[in-house]
């Protein structure tokens, strides 16, 4: 296991999670039109969505652009870290 200090940061991403009519669902955001994804499931399309988010995030970062998102909390962790686990009930 590293032992390295880490900067991590929480975002808040608001969606929106509708059923299709041929099976799945569909998530988008009210507040950032380029995230949005699908899955088999509530919880399928939820990380998925995280995973869309993440990677927008990155991409919005090398690129000087405003994330569009409420910063939840940015710190410096030193592992282990602790992340939120979302699942639908």
């Amino acid at each position: 296991m590293l032992n390295k200090t880490t900067r991590v940061s929480s975002y808040e991403l608001s969606l929106r999670i509708e059923p299709q009519k041929d099976g799945g669902y569909v998530a988008t955001s009210p507040i950032w039109t380029d995230c949005f994804a699908q899955g088999d499931s509530i919880d399928e399309t939820i990380l998925e969505a995280t995973a869309v988010a993440q990677s927008l995030i990155e991409l919005y970062k090398e690129e000087g652009l405003k994330i569009p998102l409420k910063l939840i909390k940015e710190r410096i962790n030193s592992n282990p870290i602790t992340i939120p686990v979302i699942v639908s009930a």
